[in-house]
């Protein structure tokens, strides 16, 4: 989820509850509350380390004519030109990756080792049981 904070926050029990825009769903604000920690956590993301400083994109890296810019780039370079995207190895998804970064399998069932799991149903969200978000400025 990005993080960019557009409201005041609030902060009470060790809970912080700010809003925040969607872009994913229509730029609608939406309201959520974290563990303190999570949100410094995920607040600090986004800071750079001492000494980098963010650089927009711009020159061939721009949004309008990156494609055609790149493969401009590729052509001076003497690079081989490809039509199509690369596309992932066969077969590899998110379980695969995990397995190898951790050693952790999550197709075998975590309690007894022998079983595989599946998956039988995926849930909706509930509504948030909190009350709304007051603005108070």
């Amino acid at each position: 989820i990005p993080l960019f904070v557009s409201q005041a926050l609030t902060a009470n029990n060790g809970k912080v509850r700010f809003r925040w825009k969607d872009y994913r769903n229509e730029n609608r604000q939406k309201v959520m509350t974290l563990d303190a920690g999570e949100f410094i956590r995920r607040f600090l993301v986004h800071v750079l380390p001492e000494g980098f400083q963010r650089i927009p994109y711009y020159g061939f890296m721009g949004n309008r004519y990156r494609k055609q810019k790149l493969a401009r780039c590729r052509e001076l370079l003497g690079m081989q030109q490809s039509d199509t995207p690369v596309k992932p190895k066969e077969g590899r998804d998110y379980r695969d990756k995990v397995e190898e970064l951790t050693g952790i399998s999550l197709r075998e069932c975590p309690f007894c080792r022998q079983g595989h799991m599946v998956c039988i149903e995926v849930l909706a969200p509930v509504a948030s049981q909190d009350p709304p978000f007051l603005d108070t400025s």
